[in-house]
């Protein structure tokens, strides 16, 4: 019962504390998000990347996101010539 109580009270604090800045966590997990994705798809993009040979084997995983991505960018259409998503 006291360990109920008093992870219920922990749950509490912690909703207390972290609920004011919920949001700026999220944007800060998004802008590090898209940084990733364009420093992953810069060579597509035109910019030459020293990694991309290990960067490579991620753009199946990242081609799902890639439409939001472009659009959160300001990017009505894809830049990539080969990628067509809209």
């Amino acid at each position: 019962m006291t360990r109920d109580l008093f992870s219920a009270i922990s749950d509490g604090l912690r909703e207390f504390y972290v609920a004011p800045y919920r949001r700026t966590f999220a944007r800060a997990a998004r802008e590090e998000e898209d940084l990733f994705m364009m420093l992953a798809m810069s060579e597509a993009l035109g910019v030459p990347n020293p990694v991309t040979y290990y960067t490579l084997e991620l753009l199946p995983e990242m081609l799902d996101r890639y439409h939001d991505w472009h659009r959160r960018m300001g990017l009505p259409h894809s830049p990539l010539d080969g990628l067509r998503c809209c």
